[in-house]
This record gives C-alpha cells, sequence and structure tokens, in this order.
C-alpha cells in the first residue's frame, strides 16, 4: 500500500494575508504543510507567516524595472527560493504578480490561485481586488464568488477545480460585496490545497 505525505507548499502573497490566516489556522490533520510564504512586496502577510513560525521571503523587482521585466525577475528569485525551500506545490493566495517563465512549466499542474469571482467571467490583466467586484456590480450580476484553478501560462485561464457562490445583494458595494466572498474564500483556499494534495498522491505519490 502506497503511503503519502503531506505536501511542502510555498504561499505566495502580496496583501494583508488573510487566506494565508485560513491555511494557517486549518492547516492541523491536513495533507500540507506550509514551508515556506513569498511575497512580492512588503505586506502584512509576511508578518502573520512569521507569528507563525514560518519561513519568509521578499522577492520585490527592482525600481525602474518595466512590467515584464519585474515579472521574469520575481519568476525567477521564487523559483531559485522554492528549490531551496524543497516545495511540492505554490499556492497563490492574493498574488499580484503574473508568473511567467520555467516556474510555470516546473510546477505545471501544482499551482492554484484563488480569484475573487466565478471565473471563466472577470479575470485576466486588470482583474484583481476591488476591480472585480466594480466590474461584477456594473454588469448586473445577481451572484458573484471565488474561484480555485490551476495556474497555465494565462493569466486567470487555467482549469477550475472548485468555485464557491454568494448572493449579489441589492445596495451591494465593492466593498460589501468582497466581504461576503472573502469569508468563502477563507474556505476555498483550504479545500483546493487539500484538493490538490490528493491530486499529487494520485499522480506522482507524493
Amino acid at each position: 500500500m502506497m503511503t503519502t505525505r503531506a505536501i511542502r507548499i510555498a504561499v505566495l502573497v502580496s496583501g494583508g494575508g488573510s487566506n494565508l490566516q485560513a491555511l494557517i489556522d486549518n492547516s492541523r490533520d491536513k495533507p500540507y504543510e506550509i514551508a515556506l510564504v513569498a511575497a512580492d512586496r512588503d505586506c502584512y502577510a509576511l508578518e502573520r507567516a512569521q507569528k507563525a513560525g514560518i519561513p519568509t521571503v521578499l522577492t520585490s523587482a527592482q525600481t525602474g524595472m518595466k512590467r515584464s521585466e519585474a515579472r521574469d525577475y520575481i519568476s525567477t528569485a521564487l523559483l531559485e527560493r522554492v528549490h531551496e525551500y524543497r516545495v511540492d506545490a505554490l499556492v497563490l493566495a492574493g498574488f499580484l504578480t503574473i508568473m511567467t517563465g520555467p516556474i510555470i512549466q516546473e510546477f505545471s499542474q501544482r499551482i492554484i490561485n484563488i480569484h475573487p469571482a466565478l471565473l471563466p467571467k472577470f479575470g485576466g490583466p486588470g482583474m484583481w481586488g476591488h476591480h472585480v467586484h466594480e466590474a461584477v456590480l456594473a454588469a448586473g450580476e445577481v451572484e458573484s464568488g471565488c474561484t480555485v484553478h490551476l495556474v497555465d501560462a494565462g493569466c486567470d485561464t487555467g482549469p477550475i477545480l472548485l468555485q464557491r457562490k454568494v448572493p449579489v445583494m441589492p445596495g451591494d458595494s465593492a466593498e460589501s460585496l468582497a466581504e461576503r466572498i472573502l469569508k468563502e474564500e477563507h474556505t476555498a483556499i483550504v479545500e483546493g490545497v487539500v484538493l490538490l494534495a490528493g491530486r499529487l498522491a494520485l499522480t506522482t505519490g507524493v
């Protein structure tokens, strides 16, 4: 009988880190351990990781870099670090850099992202944070939610693993809709990592 171990994940962050906190708080008896938290800018999520005793790295772009150069630089630096920490999979939890290059190929089928809308609607470049919720409201949608999907070379284009839905209420603002969705994200991100761990156990024996 094949035995499996918990997968070692790197959680990639750019902001407050409430989804990271959900992963930390729910890690007991789950098939994952957080080996590293990496950020592309100084943010509160790093403090959350440090309080939990999790190693952290900051891989921000250099001043004056063009956007494409910054993406390449951050992606290359991240790949070096995840090798160093023997990471099995990557979890993008509010990570704002669109990764490029070898890290996408090397971790193919082993990167997941959580997006604050029901993909394939309201995804792609520029669709992050309040921009997503404002677009949902402007379109007159009656429901929204969050999506956990595999990451490919596109932006919010990988195969969907799971979604959680919420109603759009009369009088909603981008802030009130975001708050309702964020509660679902905290559940979905954990479910997504557990699902990914199961997929890796079947395909690689991790």
